[in-house]
């Protein structure tokens, strides 16, 4: 759409006005000058005096490299609720959780529909951990975390463990139990230390600061609605 009515839908200004904005320089697209006439679709970044402007309609999706003591909650009563450690312009809300112990990726977003198939337990979408534990781990242990512990009256399912040193080791898991790996590790003697998420299907931490959030690229979200076969509405 034109950039002027993008402007005017996002309520920034009216059109008439977005267009003073533009010649007057104040707005950009995608790091470039705006010009009157320029066309913009969702996927561009369009900032006026250098801050962001969306739609409120725009659907965002967002990686976060949660920071221990960050609770995964909207309730925005809780201190230290996830809400308002991001203070996202619009209106989101965590896909699944992190315990407020650990930290790692975290995905927020204010698109309702694609919760549910990112965390439907019967497609068996994978997430992937590195976790420390309190002592030496030793071949029976990564044997059994692989095969399945006990824990809540029920068997936690196969997952994946790879030693990564003497004390940690890499856990990839198709389910989502409450604190499933704390109580797993917990039901063979150990205790976990730290612990890190840094998958969720195709989305990866990698080097997001610690503490810092960003959008997926386009890339990401287009593999990911494919692996999920979904499209938003």
């Amino acid at each position: 759409m034109r950039i002027n009515k993008f402007l005017g839908a996002t309520g920034v200004t009216s059109r008439r006005g977005a267009d003073k904005l533009i010649e007057a320089g104040r707005v950009t697209i995608n790091g470039a000058p705006a010009e009157l006439g320029s066309r913009v679709n969702d996927s561009d970044v369009v900032k006026v005096d250098g801050k962001r402007v969306r739609r409120e309609n725009e659907l965002v999706y967002i990686a976060l490299h949660k920071p221990v003591g960050i609770t995964s909650t909207t309730e925005r009563h809780i201190k230290g609720n996830v809400v308002d450690y991001i203070n996202h312009p619009l209106r989101i809300f965590h896909i699944g959780r992190l315990d407020k112990d650990s930290e790692g990726l975290l995905l927020m977003t204010n698109d309702g529909d694609i919760v549910n198939e990112i965390l439907r337990e019967e497609h068996g979408h994978e997430k992937e951990y590195i976790v420390t534990v309190d002592r030496p781990i030793t071949n029976e242990f990564v044997r059994t975390m692989e095969s399945g512990v006990p824990i809540l009256g029920t068997m936690t399912k196969p997952c994946k463990v790879v030693p990564l040193g003497k004390n940690t080791f890499n856990i990839t898991l198709t389910q989502g139990m409450n604190r499933q790996i704390r109580r797993m590790t917990d039901a063979l003697g150990f205790t976990v230390t730290k612990l890190k998420r840094t998958r969720i299907i195709n989305i990866h931490l990698g080097d997001l600061p610690y503490g810092e959030w960003r959008e997926l690229t386009p890339d990401e979200t287009s593999e990911l609605f494919s692996i999920l076969n979904y499209k938003p509405q």
